[in-house]
């Protein structure tokens, strides 16, 4: 799997992903039978990711108040649980399409950055102004 589409499926594969939705109504369930199960839902959110809020329950979660993840691709890739080694956003820079020297500058990570934060909101993701500039 890309360095990418680990970050996009730890975040949009999130309990917390999508947006507080308005009560919807049950759908009426088909009965079960042993010898058919129902089915799980596949892990595609049902309506837009919050990215934001998604990072902030990591952050909260896993305790990491101290990363700058919101600037910073390297704590980024750490609060979503990643390798953040220079080879792994070597990596991602190639995914992206990153055309400078991949030596791990302050250019290439804020590059990094918001790329990702693009991608993902072409990918279904609701990403604020402020995570994308």
């Amino acid at each position: 799997m890309s360095i990418f589409g680990s970050i996009k499926d730890a975040i949009f594969g999130h309990k917390a992903a999508a947006k507080p939705a308005a009560p919807a109504q049950a759908a009426p369930q088909a009965p079960q039978t042993p010898a058919m199960p129902q089915m799980q839902q596949s892990a595609a959110p049902a309506g837009p990711v919050d990215v934001e809020n998604v990072l902030m329950v990591f952050e909260t979660e896993r305790g990491t108040s101290d990363l700058n993840w919101r600037t910073s691709i390297v704590d980024l890739m750490k609060l979503v649980g990643l390798d953040s080694s220079l080879d792994n956003r070597k990596a991602l820079a190639t995914e992206l399409g990153y055309t400078g020297a991949t030596d791990g500058s302050a250019e290439m990570n804020i590059w990094l950055h918001k790329a990702v934060m693009r991608e993902l909101e072409k990918s279904g993701g609701t990403v604020p102004a402020s995570l994308k500039d």
